[in-house]
């Protein structure tokens, strides 16, 4: 009797999705592959640059360097902050799946709003509180006005959000360069710092900024994890169907919640230009946008966690500018590669933690393989027939 069954291949391995990871050890992995990123980018910085240093040298530049003074501490700090404040404006739309592509854009209209009110506030000689109340007023209101075009026309038509907010950007841009050459028709393209008028220090320069955006953070946290306007947010996300049967208006959460999102980016404009740069410029946004969708998608959402992702990507950025001026880089072409590399790097360990590889074991399968039992046993059935 002879057997006729095929044998079956089995894959060398198969990729498994984990459990929950806990926070302690994804950060670890991040922290892995930023290392690991850095030995390897800091070999290529030696071979290209001129100074004659070495792999040593970059990571000190990195891990000491950057750091060495106080104010480059508190420096660091409130560029965390300030990208932090951008990541806390978009998860709520991402939430809902609402992808707000424009975060350049209401944050660069919330800078020019802010300005504004400095530079025709410094030209009528107006009172400063006067004038810090309106720069909190425009930049907010000009940040949601940025943000709820798009959301009234998904809402309403089933536009695509992507594309709307991300031309959004480009319009603000442009805003951005029609109001610097209507201010200052001679100038070179840049305006002029405004102090006299500028946002109230508290404590120090940085400080203000900081608290601003720790408020956020716990109110957006609390917004999301305990209120009903957040639940009902996830849901929409989760599914619209679902959200229309138990009675949710969709349109009207889309509306509210990209509100919330393009406030936080006017607010976020604002604190650029009157407490960080007292001016503003079509590059001042410095593409907190886009960074902030990879903080957030890092932390999958977790405001908490993307403090340390918001953390762990300026870290990366302020060492490169720093390499960038010891190893007498001319341009950001070799930073960028650096950069580029080690972001690659962070994102590809998230493979890592939300999948395992499992490898196949070497066993003998009862259905393909036939023990020398079997066989004695069926040639003994043959022979007696």
């Amino acid at each position: 009797m002879a057997n006729n069954s095929k044998t079956k291949k089995e894959p060398l391995f198969h990729i498994v999705k984990r459990s929950n990871m806990s926070v302690i050890k994804r950060i670890s992995i991040y922290v892995i592959a930023v290392v690991v990123a850095l030995l390897i980018t800091g070999l290529f910085c030696a071979v290209s640059n001129k100074e004659d240093k070495g792999l040593m040298d970059m990571l000190k530049a990195v891990f000491i360097r950057a750091f060495d003074t106080k104010s480059e501490r508190w420096r660091f700090i409130r560029d965390v902050a300030l990208l932090l404040g951008v990541s806390l404006a978009i998860v709520p739309a991402f939430k809902m799946k609402f992808w707000n592509l424009g975060g350049n854009g209401q944050i660069l209209i919330g800078c020019l709003a802010c300005y504004a009110c400095m530079f025709y506030g410094q030209k009528h000689e107006s009172q400063k509180w006067i004038i810090n109340v309106l720069m909190v007023v425009t930049s907010v209101g000009m940040g949601i006005i940025w943000a709820v075009i798009p959301a009234i026309f998904k809402a309403l038509f089933k536009t695509n959000e992507s594309l709307f907010t991300l031309m959004m950007n480009y319009i603000a841009t442009g805003l951005v360069s029609v109001f610097i050459t209507i201010w200052y028709p001679k100038g070179s393209g840049s305006v002029l710092r405004i102090k006299d008028y500028a946002l109230p220090e508290v404590i120090n320069e940085y400080m203000l900024t900081i608290l601003v955006v720790a408020i956020v953070a716990v109110i957006i946290t609390l917004f999301l994890r305990k209120s009903k306007i957040g639940f009902e947010t996830s849901l929409v996300g989760e599914s619209e169907n679902t959200a229309k049967y138990v009675g949710i208006n969709v349109k009207k959460v889309v509306i509210r919640t990209l509100i919330i999102s393009g406030a936080i980016c006017g607010l976020i404009g604002m604190l650029l230009s009157g407490s960080v740069n007292y001016t503003v410029s079509e590059t001042m946004a410095n593409n907190m946008g886009f960074t902030a969708i990879m903080t957030v998608w890092l932390a999958k959402f977790n405001p908490f966690v993307m403090i340390a992702t918001c953390a762990l990507i300026n870290f990366v950025s302020n060492g490169m500018r720093q390499v960038k001026m010891d190893f007498g880089f001319y341009n950001n072409a070799i930073a960028n590669v650096v950069l580029g590399v080690i972001y690659f790097f962070i994102i590809g360990c998230e493979f890592f933690i939300s999948y395992k590889i499992v490898f196949r074991k070497r066993k003998i399968s009862e259905e393909n393989v036939v023990s020398e039992e079997d066989k004695s046993e069926s040639t003994l059935v043959e022979e007696v027939e």
